[in-house]
């Protein structure tokens, strides 16, 4: 039979590439997958069940069942159902031409996606770092009004704004893994996968600031105290980590900013240490959670973890040194260092 209607073929690409940056070239893979798994199913039930009823169920049974054993994803699922329904019902070149149109289909959508217009894998962690900074700021800025007030209802706000930080940091956890995968598979990426590599590795310690500051916000609001200007103490501080971090997410790409972002968390630890009032913070844990977002602070805007937590255990222990702190330049492309350049509002 000639093929002279390949319509499926564009349908097939757009499909294919209606996923989200990063996960486009996957999609088509998982599209060309559901229709071998669809045609295969089908030539195994017609020539025992002919084009009946039984071999439409036993076929779109089958090739469901088979897309489930490789790995559940929606699309492989659907495509092996509806190409078992075609070759069934159809019949004769049916399944032979929708594999040609997959295959065309997919090939468009691995050329635009992976060679023509591949995502930019360094911009994508940027946005969803911005994104989950934004959302810490947030919440710490509430957990401070909290501490402030000693406010049940302020506490309450502080809890339901948790899940959604959570779910801010698990995008940024999904744009490290796509990212990553954009790296491996893309060819205009393989000779720049150190650069990927290492935003990555700071996307990871921005996963850990979330964590600290998760923490510190959940024993905010365990606490309530008879004198609310002892649980006010720390408000301040955890005022202060706020602005850091919006300073941060206004300007992620700039060193200079990194910089003073990590020299002001180190200076917040010392005056914390320094402070006759924090050692009379209650509860203690407290206080340690606004140090280790400090810590944490210090990590992320480009210290290494190793020697961030040892220039912070100093400035516990001794106050009065001020130790350089070498902030390394964050990941650059031509890309970030265009959007380094734009102006941006405010300033």
């Amino acid at each position: 039979m000639d093929h002279r209607l390949p319509f499926f073929a564009p349908i097939a690409a757009v499909v294919a590439l209606n996923a989200a940056r990063g996960e486009r070239g996957v999609n088509a893979v998982r599209l060309l997958l559901g229709v071998v798994v669809g045609i295969l199913a089908a030539d195994a039930a017609v020539p025992m069940l002919h084009h009946g009823y039984g071999a439409l169920a036993a076929a779109t049974f089958g090739a469901m069942l088979v897309a489930l054993a490789l790995g559940g994803e929606r699309i492989v699922i659907a495509q092996a159902a509806v190409s078992a329904v075609l070759a069934v019902t159809v019949g004769g070149g049916a399944g032979p031409q929708r594999l040609t149109d997959a295959l065309i289909g997919a090939g468009v959508a691995l050329l635009f996606s992976q060679l023509v217009f591949p995502p930019e894998p360094v911009v994508l962690l940027r946005h969803a770092e911005v994104a989950a900074l934004t959302d810490l700021t947030d919440l710490l800025r509430h957990t401070a009004q909290a501490l402030e007030r000693n406010d049940q209802t302020l506490n309450d706000s502080v809890a339901q704004h948790l899940p959604t930080t959570r779910d801010t940091l698990s995008d940024l956890a999904h744009a490290r893994l796509g990212s990553g995968a954009i790296a491996r598979h893309s060819p205009l990426w393989w000779g720049r996968s150190s650069t990927v590599l290492q935003e990555c590795h700071n996307a990871g310690r921005l996963d850990l600031l979330g964590m600290s500051c998760l923490m510190l916000a959940r024993i905010s609001t365990a606490h309530r105290v008879r004198d609310s200007r002892q649980l006010a103490k720390p408000a301040p501080a955890v005022r202060e980590l706020a602005d850091i971090l919006e300073t941060l997410a206004r300007a992620l790409e700039d060193h200079n900013t990194r910089q003073r972002a990590a020299q002001r968390a180190l200076d917040l630890i010392r005056r914390l240490q320094a402070s006759d009032t924090t050692k009379e913070l209650r509860p203690a844990t407290l206080h340690t959670a606004v140090q280790m977002t400090a810590t944490d602070v210090i990590a992320f805007a480009g210290v290494d973890p190793a020697t961030a937590a040892e220039v912070a255990r100093q400035a516990r222990t001794d106050p009065k040194q001020s130790p350089d702190l070498q902030v390394r330049a964050p990941p650059s492309t031509p890309l970030t260092r265009l959007r380094r350049r734009r102006p941006r509002p405010g300033r």
